[in-house]
């Protein structure tokens, strides 16, 4: 099969490698559709080094083609997402119900081959049947939509509070658009215009300025949460400085940088911190695809253009300019 590899920052390869065969309790995907994350992006830069040529990619879409054995309950031809981070089941938190910041877990398309090629296996709880009524469109955005599920449901923010988001790549995006049509008021903040009227245009509030001034519009407003989704260390550093009096912080973005925040400020306002890593097996997979049967959501909204695999390198170039809300790669056939 063909598989693009990153062989070393900046730098795709194309290989023939041989198909990959189920084991016991996997599923073979046939990829049809596969997103192009902001995590992608960072590895193709070099933000966050491979030690080994890898194929990246995790947000796929496609249909069943192989069953491993003692699969009995999946079907050929079957449409399928991947949940591409697998915890172990094993370890003190994945008893607790924290499979999401299990240190066992597999990663695919990180500590193991992703979804850049035209098969993988995974195993079949974690390959999501996809309903007929729901288009390969939003299917393919189905993980980065579970991310911003997940954010959201970490807050204590209901329908009809005002929310803040800070950074409108794809997953602030899927975020404002998720809460906006689950009733929540939505302010947001994001230097890129296009971005940011994409929001405007489905009914959030602009608002832009430094620490002081986000911190009057969103005292003014109500704002009693506030999403950082940008990822970097300048943007959490400002959000703990802008956050109104007895608000939330819940901290999406993926920084390795060290951010700043004035202790005295946090602890003499009440303001709480809260982490949002990826998703829960299963709920948020299946809320999210559930949310998408019943027309509550529809994530492929955020979609701005599609290329073959063999234009991945140019693909990514662009992607790395910030400039495209999610980028998908089709595969022939």
């Amino acid at each position: 099969m063909n598989a693009v590899f990153l062989e070393k920052p900046r730098q795709l390869v194309a290989r023939d490698i041989p198909m990959p065969e189920p084991m016991p309790g996997e599923i073979r995907v046939r990829l049809l559709n596969v997103g192009i994350c902001g995590s992608d992006v960072h590895l193709f830069l070099g933000h966050r080094p491979l030690n080994r040529p890898t194929v990246i990619g995790h947000e796929g879409y496609g249909v069943v083609d192989k069953l491993g054995e003692g699969v009995a309950d999946r079907s050929l031809g079957e449409r399928v997402v991947i949940e591409p981070n697998i915890p172990c089941g094993r370890c003190r938190f994945c008893r607790c119900g924290r499979g999401n910041i299990c240190p066992n877990k597999r990663v695919i398309g990180l500590t193991e081959n992703g979804c850049f090629a035209e098969y993988i296996c995974v195993p079949a709880a974690f390959g999501w049947p996809i309903p007929d009524d729901v288009s390969a469109q939003d299917a393919v955005c189905v993980e980065p939509m579970a991310v911003s599920v997940h954010a959201l449901s970490a807050s204590s923010a209901r329908p009809g509070d005002t929310i803040a988001i800070v950074g409108l790549g794809a997953i602030g995006l899927l975020l404002s658009h998720l809460a906006l049509r689950l009733g929540y008021r939505v302010l947001v903040s994001e230097l890129n215009e296009a971005k940011r009227q994409k929001a405007v245009d489905e009914g959030a509030i602009a608002a832009q300025g430094d620490a002081p001034t986000l911190n009057a519009i969103w005292e003014a407003h109500g704002v009693v949460a506030v999403f950082e989704c940008a990822g970097s260390a300048g943007t959490a550093s400002l959000v703990t400085a802008a956050a109104p009096r007895g608000s939330e912080i819940v901290l999406v973005g993926l920084s390795e940088q060290a951010a700043t925040f004035t202790p005295l400020r946090i602890a003499r306002e009440g303001i709480t911190l809260l982490p949002s890593l990826i998703y829960q097996h299963p709920t948020d997979f299946r809320r999210t695809i559930d949310l998408i049967q019943r027309r509550v959501i529809r994530p492929s909204t955020i979609i701005s253009g599609y290329y073959p695999l063999g234009q991945l390198q140019k693909v990514f170039d662009t992607a790395a300019s910030g400039t495209e809300s999610k980028l998908i790669i089709e595969f022939s056939g």
